[in-house]
């Protein structure tokens, strides 16, 4: 529990241009399978591996791509998920028989983070080619293989270096430049260029488009030890949610009333208020698209000893679920039991 006055940077924003994940605090996952197949085709489709006076192998196609790749960031921290088995046909071209059909294929069993590319396993297989084709598979298993190896490790670098770069935000003190991709070294671009670029990207922004994300709900129940009405009162008296949450607030309790918590990174209006019954809200971080609110319903059933309090929330945008269940235990129920003498322990 932070003291009176210090606010946990996960719920409380500090001054930054965009307003998103303070200090890349929260978690963010980024999907890379589809870039990762893709990325895939592109290094070994086609690539050629040389042997002189025996053949000359080339990939025709990745035949295979089974698994998934995430990269999250927590605490401006990269942590990389992938796991992968992918399978590649080979054609042979032989130097003293060019005619001859020699083809099979390599089937990688183990890319993931847990390997480094030197330690990825490559077997090859042999499909047509007779004798010459087994000097062929033997060369590729003896020696070829490294080559594969080392179109893996691009793919590692550049799952490090390109794709993932856009996960760590910039804080107060850094510039803040919005892209839809992240670019290494981008060639220079002409001045009128860059200002139809920033002008466009004004434009869009005041257009305030809507775009469709994956949402998830929770339901979360917790018992109180006080009465419905000394629980309602701590959720909805400015006072009593100064109290508890450590901070300013704004409150308007009444239906269609705004809220603000937590510096502003909590925001959104009570919908219906049934006083010791239930309350329900349009709730957003300031973090979450633009004009995206997710909906709290919060039910008190007035028990015999306790309060039975169940929060059911739905629309909360998928990557987010687990910061703002932990969020509403943490930073709602622990400290109200905590503040008010209100936990469920008696002594």
């Amino acid at each position: 529990m932070a003291k009176w006055g210090e606010g946990d940077p996960r719920w409380i924003v500090e001054e930054r241009p965009d307003a998103t994940n303070v200090n890349n605090w929260h978690w963010c996952e980024k999907n890379a399978s589809g870039w990762s197949k893709e990325k895939f085709k592109l290094l070994f489709e086609g690539m050629t591996i040389d042997e002189p006076g025996l053949a000359k192998v080339t990939i025709k196609e990745v035949s295979k791509t089974e698994g998934e790749a995430m990269i999250n960031n927590r605490k401006g921290k990269l942590i990389y998920f992938y796991e992968w088995v992918l399978k590649l046909e080979w054609e042979a071209s032989l130097y003293e028989d060019p005619k001859k059909e020699v083809k099979g294929a390599m089937e990688i069993p183990n890319l993931s983070e847990e390997n480094d590319a030197s330690e990825v396993d490559v077997n090859v297989s042999l499909s047509a080619g007779g004798s010459k084709g087994e000097q062929v598979k033997e060369f590729l298993r003896k020696k070829g293989y490294k080559d594969i190896q080392d179109k893996i490790q691009e793919y590692i670098v550049a799952l490090k270096r390109e794709y993932a770069t856009d996960l760590i935000l910039p804080t107060k003190d850094q510039a803040t430049t919005k892209s839809d991709k992240t670019c290494i070294n981008s060639p220079p671009v002409e001045k009128s260029t860059n200002i139809n670029v920033i002008n466009t990207t004004n434009n869009l922004d005041k257009l305030d488009l809507g775009c469709k994300i994956s949402t998830s709900s929770f339901t979360q129940t917790q018992n109180f030890k006080c009465t419905a009405d000394d629980l309602y009162r701590a959720l909805t008296q400015r006072e009593m949610v100064v109290a508890f949450t450590h901070s300013d607030v704004k409150l308007e309790v009444e239906k269609g009333g705004k809220f603000e918590l937590f510096g502003g990174n909590i925001t959104g209006e009570f919908t219906s208020l049934v006083p010791n019954k239930r309350i329900t809200q349009n709730w957003r971080f300031r973090s979450w698209p633009n004009g995206h609110y997710s909906e709290v319903v919060i039910d008190l059933v007035q028990k015999e000893d306790q309060t039975e309090l169940t929060l059911t929330q739905t629309g909360i945008p998928s990557n987010d679920l687990e910061r703002t269940r932990e969020g509403w235990r943490n930073y709602y129920w622990e400290s109200i039991k905590r503040t008010f003498g209100f936990g469920t322990m008696l002594i």
